[in-house]
């Protein structure tokens, strides 16, 4: 799994203004989402999947690509400064991320992947 540190950003135009009577109201500054790339090692033609607490453990909403150069499957998101937790779905069977040691128990058992971003 890889965490891109890329923020998008917009080019922004200044004009001067004439000053205001009235104070101007202060703008709150929502963190920047970063690029996260999970990627696992499966069998070409598998289907897989992630899941996470960022898509609600959705077992169809995030597909993998297999990149046939890396031999690895992998899928990008977009993810606020945070913890996650999440899984991959590989032709059906959850499995943990095997190449992170950050990992949680679950209520099942069994073990979720941690992911910080920060």
């Amino acid at each position: 799994m890889k965490i891109k540190t890329t923020k998008k950003s917009a080019a922004k135009t200044v004009v001067a203004k004439k000053p205001s009577a009235k104070p101007a109201a202060k703008k709150t500054t929502k963190s920047a989402k970063k690029s996260v790339t999970f990627t696992v090692h499966a069998e070409k033609g598998k289907a897989v999947y992630l899941a996470g607490s960022f898509n609600e453990w959705s077992t169809t909403a995030k597909k993998m690509a297999y990149k046939v150069k890396n031999g690895l499957y992998s899928a990008t998101v977009q993810l606020a400064p945070g913890e996650y937790q999440y899984k991959f779905v590989i032709d059906g069977t959850w499995c943990a991320d095997p190449e992170n040691e950050n990992s949680v128990k679950n209520d099942q058992g069994t073990f979720n992947s941690v992911v910080v971003v920060k």
